[in-house]
């Protein structure tokens, strides 16, 4: 038997035979639920436990997928054909129905609020940050249910927002179930979030990345290795029950020329410029609905599904995720005209739709955006320069990932995600160019992603997967250690050797002789030449020294702290006296700052 098939057998059988018959051993649940939560705290039952989650996300996410198409035939000629309405009044009635479509989603919202207050990407952030992972079951039922309604009836919105609630709501039930720890809940939020993306899209790369990007903004190889094995068991899933099918299926593509380089250039410095637009649209709808428009709040979807409608009746382009019409485009078979006014009135439409009350993603409307823009600029400048430029399709392509890049502000994530949904690796130079200058350009107006400013706008500032104002209002002399190991500037390679080998540190200062820290040694640094005998007696501290140190000082906040520990990717940082600078009065543990950190989330929610 192969040694990974005996493994597998040999957990199997030793570990979870006990849960398998706790019936036949009389054990009660609760015990059974404990011994479970023991054997989930092993790596290589974390890793079974986010297969599961893979799979029972990937099949959420496909359900949610034909739940869409199923309203949508319900609000076509065919699904008006079941009441009894055909003929001529038809065409009359189809712009109707994202208004009807926004009705039923303002009255199950009206008497299931929290079905709004739970949608959403950044509310995924808002649980890992603040929840420790926890979302409510029943989002399961309620997001799914009103997003179809949604995007099903014509609504201009994207199925990636509920599909990653979907996900992460199945991977925090598991994992609260078992009452496993916080971060392991985190952990299986993000497996199943990956799962999600990666079964809805046919992109497991794609789904990994997302969830590292976006909902963790944590890549170590506890968080890597579940999310991996949960997005692979995903898009099997997804795979065995619609097939193993790309998302679009466009021409091959190519760079023409190496100076085209400029033109993709030029075509990021649009898609972040738009990119701004589409959010600030998206914002100004919120607040123009939440603020102006005086009717009852059941009723605003209905008003947005009516506006959209309207447009439709000349731009039908604008209903729905718009997929079919960007496979026109990435095909050639769209006017340049028809495609740059269509990055416009996508726009309004998603701000509207969502604005008033509807619920979707935004990742489809800006892959719609980016490719109209992507094909009007693509028209021009082949027209400009046609011998050394690819065709517009190629630039609608390319645009495609980087508008989303930029509204995402995860420009590695739409780059892979790009290549799986079009299997297309032959502009990757493009789209990797195009995707990150989209990014910076768009950072240079607002340095967050459109799901953060959701965030921020909430109250609520989440800052590498953590709430800034409970570490702006925890001290660095809160977790300060004072247990410091100081190595003085003379002092011999060997005796460095003897000193750190008691220390349960890895940092260690250098002073000089009136005690004042002049660099830092790191035990990495040591590390590498341990095993240099010769240098025993003839290299000391001062000759290895780091003279370049960045500190704390007791008055710091937490917040200061983890920006600190971001930049440098260091595990300790020394703090000094705020009057002296060079005196060193203790040491801050990068894993003290986030159990702080974790201790204020769990008072804050007991308080709730």
């Amino acid at each position: 038997m192969p040694k990974p098939l005996a493994l597998l057998s040999y957990i199997l059988y030793n570990d979870w035979l006990y849960v398998l018959n706790y019936k036949s051993m009389q054990i009660t649940l609760e015990n059974l639920r404990k011994r479970i939560k023991v054997l989930l705290m092993q790596d290589h039952n974390m890793l079974l436990l986010a297969a599961v989650i893979g799979f029972l996300a990937g099949l959420a996410s496909t359900l949610f997928r034909w739940l869409i198409g199923f309203f949508g035939v319900v609000f076509s000629p065919e699904g008006l054909s079941w009441i009894g309405i055909t003929g001529t009044t038809v065409p009359f009635l189809l712009p109707l129905m994202p208004m009807v479509g926004g009705v039923i989603t303002g009255i199950i919202c009206h008497f299931f609020p929290d079905a709004v207050k739970e949608n959403g990407v950044h509310r995924v952030m808002h649980a890992v940050a603040l929840k420790a992972g926890k979302i409510r079951k029943r989002t399961l039922l309620t997001c799914s249910t009103t997003s179809a309604l949604t995007i099903g009836s014509g609504g201009s919105a994207g199925r990636e927002g509920p599909t990653v609630q979907i996900g992460s709501a199945v991977g925090s039930a598991l994992g609260n179930m078992f009452h496993l720890s916080h971060e392991r809940v985190q952990v299986l939020v993000g497996c199943g979030a990956a799962a999600g993306i990666a079964a809805s899209f046919n992109a497991p790369l794609a789904g990994v990345l997302f969830a590292l990007e976006i909902i963790l903004t944590n890549f170590t190889i506890h968080t890597f290795s579940p999310i991996v094995v949960a997005s692979v068991i995903g898009t099997a899933t997804g795979r065995a029950l619609e097939g193993n099918d790309i998302t679009f299926h466009v021409p091959v593509h190519e760079l023409v020329s190496y100076s085209e380089i400029g033109f993709y250039l030029f075509l990021g410095l649009l898609c972040g410029l738009v990119s701004k637009l589409f959010t600030t649209a998206y914002f100004k709808a919120h607040d123009i609905f939440e603020k102006k428009v005086n009717i009852p709040k059941p009723l605003k979807p209905a008003l947005g599904g009516l506006i959209v409608g309207f447009i439709s009746i000349f731009f039908p382009a604008v209903l729905g995720n718009g997929y079919d019409f960007m496979e026109k485009a990435l095909a050639g078979d769209f006017f340049w005209g028809l495609a740059f006014v269509l990055i416009f009135l996508k726009i309004i439409s998603t701000s509207i739709t969502l604005g008033s009350g509807g619920l979707g993603g935004v990742f489809a409307p800006a892959l719609f955006i980016g490719a109209m823009l992507g094909s009007a600029y693509g028209t021009l400048v082949h027209g400009i320069n046609p011998g050394f430029t690819a065709s517009p399709e190629t630039y609608a392509l390319v645009g495609m990932g980087a508008v989303a890049g930029a509204v995402m502000q995860a420009p590695l994530t739409n780059i892979l995600m790009l290549f799986e949904l079009t299997n297309d690796y032959t502009i990757i130079l493009p789209i990797m160019i195009t995707c990150i200058v989209s990014a910076y350009t768009f950072r240079a107006f607002d340095k967050n992603s459109i799901y953060i400013q959701k965030l921020l706008k909430e109250g609520t500032n989440i800052q590498h997967g953590r709430e800034v104002s409970i570490l702006n209002a925890i001290k660095v002399k809160d977790v300060l250690s004072q247990d410091v190991t100081m190595i003085p500037e003379g002092m011999p390679f060997r005796k460095i050797l003897e000193t750190i080998s008691h220390s349960k540190n890895f940092y260690f200062p250098v002073v000089n002789s009136a005690g004042e820290m002049s660099g830092i040694l790191s035990f990495h640094m040591i590390r590498e030449m341990i095993f240099e005998e010769d240098l025993g007696d003839l290299v000391v501290a001062n000759d290895l020294k780091v003279s370049t140190v960045m500190t704390l000082t007791p008055e710091n906040n937490l917040n200061q702290a983890m920006e600190i520990f971001a930049k440098l990717d260091v595990e300790q940082l020394p703090v000094v006296r705020p009057d002296d600078p060079k005196r060193v009065i203790g040491m801050v543990n990068r894993g003290e700052v986030v159990a702080a950190y974790n201790r204020e989330v769990l008072v804050s929610e007991f308080d709730r």
